[in-house]
């Protein structure tokens, strides 16, 4: 029996990890070794968002650099890795009909962790626009629609960030102590996942300690939840 690529939720972190060499971009690059026999990518990123749910058909997505105040470095970068139109059109029909998006180019919630963790560019990718507004469930039904194609070679993703307060951040040094609410957060988050409580975890708003802090907005965390939609009984959790 074919092992099924992994349902895998990612931190892309801010744009300079795409240019940094850290204890972070090593766990992800040594990750990104065990997706060789990857044939496709899938992935939902924080930073494409959209009325209904959409799928990227483009063949050659160019790069979308949404952000600013960055190195020059960062504007330079390209991500070459191909689009996959039939892909993205099965995709469609499993999400029962989304629109295929012809012109977006990638996110860098895309690129960002996929250049660190695929750096031959050689995987075709398939991006889906999380629908906004939306609900936990929605996006594990979105998860539940594609977990088939992991076993046909598709890794699937979600791209964003168990914690996101940029108001709160400690950009001048990153290797600053953890805040306690950031901890508190990113421990109960932890423990759902390792009970596989996804019913409790898509209660996040009403039960998890510090969401206000942890989770001003919901973007970035709640890709995770079409990670835990395409999970399965049989999957090992690793973290």
């Amino acid at each position: 029996m074919t092992t099924p690529m992994p349902a895998l939720f990612i931190s892309h972190g801010a744009p300079t990890i795409a240019i940094e060499t850290d204890d972070f971009t090593r766990a992800v690059d040594a990750y990104g070794a065990t997706l060789t026999g990857a044939r496709a990518i899938a992935i939902v990123s924080a930073h494409w968002q959209a009325h209904d749910v959409r799928v990227n058909a483009v063949a050659h997505p160019e790069m979308i650099y949404d952000f600013g105040g960055f190195p020059e470095a960062l504007y330079r970068i390209r991500y070459k890795a191909p689009g996959d139109p039939t892909l993205a059109r099965e995709i469609a029909s499993l999400l029962g009909g989304a629109a295929l998006e012809e012109q977006r180019g990638w996110d860098h919630g895309l690129w960002v962790p996929l250049r660190i963790a695929l750096p031959g560019a050689n995987v075709p990718i398939v991006e889906i626009a999380q629908p906004s507004p939306t609900t936990p469930e929605q996006l594990m039904s979105i998860g539940r629609a594609l977990a088939p194609l992991r076993d046909r070679g598709v890794a699937i993703i979600g791209s964003g960030g168990i914690v996101h307060n940029l108001r709160a951040i400690h950009m001048p040094d990153k290797n600053a102590q953890v805040d306690d609410w950031a901890r508190d957060f990113d421990t109960w988050v932890a423990k759902q996942l390792d009970d596989r409580d996804f019913a409790t975890l898509t209660r996040y708003r009403d039960l998890a300690p510090h969401v206000a802090e942890a989770v001003p907005t919901p973007e970035h965390f709640e890709p995770i939840f079409v990670t835990a939609g395409a999970a399965r009984t049989t999957d090992t959790l690793t973290t």
